[in-house]
């Protein structure tokens, strides 16, 4: 899977938030939108306000591709009840967002090569692919041999993020397990997102 390598400060400052969780927030020092003399905001069509929202969702969750926000909303669409909640389930509870959400990694990018290079464990086996979806009840750790890793410790001991009630955590142990599905109210998103209003566009260009 290809790793996102484009602009994430100037995504971040677009948006007005630390949308990538980064431990050196880039909107301390640049906290105008990209362009000369931070460009002027202009009222946003309606398609130009989903985009942005869909932007947005796709940025929280480590630049995921378009590809993957579709076949997530199709999957909550199978589904019976809350087509929004169920789409955010689908994106929360990728392998790589519930590392990082367990503070076992610093940012979702770090979280996701955590994943890629074999250092995650689900129950007890070894998982590389970051859009698994982790279930209810299923436990998720960091592999014996890489828990020394520097990264891994320095997230442990430095970052002081809630983690979600949905989650329980048990540092010693570098692991944690998914309590129960997480709900909309409940997902500590870094900035507001119109859930809805990305469902709605993607039924419609998808």
């Amino acid at each position: 899977m290809a790793r996102y390598r484009g602009p994430k400060n100037r995504i971040a400052r677009k948006f007005g938030a630390n949308i990538f969780g980064k431990m050196r927030n880039p909107m301390l020092h640049k906290q105008h939108p990209p362009g000369m003399h931070g460009a002027k905001r202009k009222k946003k069509s309606d398609y130009g306000a989903q985009l942005d929202e869909r932007q947005k969702l796709k940025a929280v969750y480590g630049m995921i591709s378009q590809k993957q926000l579709v076949n997530a909303y199709r999957k909550a669409v199978e589904k019976t009840g809350h087509t929004p909640t169920l789409f955010i389930e689908q994106l929360e509870c990728r392998l790589d967002n519930v590392v990082y959400r367990l503070r076992l990694a610093q940012t979702i990018f770090a979280a996701q090569q955590l994943v890629s290079h074999g250092h995650v464990l689900v129950n007890g086996k070894k998982v590389d692919r970051r859009s698994f979806l982790v279930k209810p009840g299923m436990t998720v750790s960091i592999k014996e041999a890489s828990k020394k890793m520097k990264p891994i410790l320095t997230s442990q001991e430095t970052l002081n993020r809630e983690v979600p009630e949905y989650l329980s955590l048990d540092g010693d142990k570098f692991s944690g397990k998914l309590l129960s599905s997480p709900q909309l109210d409940q997902i500590p998103l870094p900035l507001p997102i119109n859930i809805p209003l990305v469902c709605e566009f993607i039924s419609h260009t998808s």
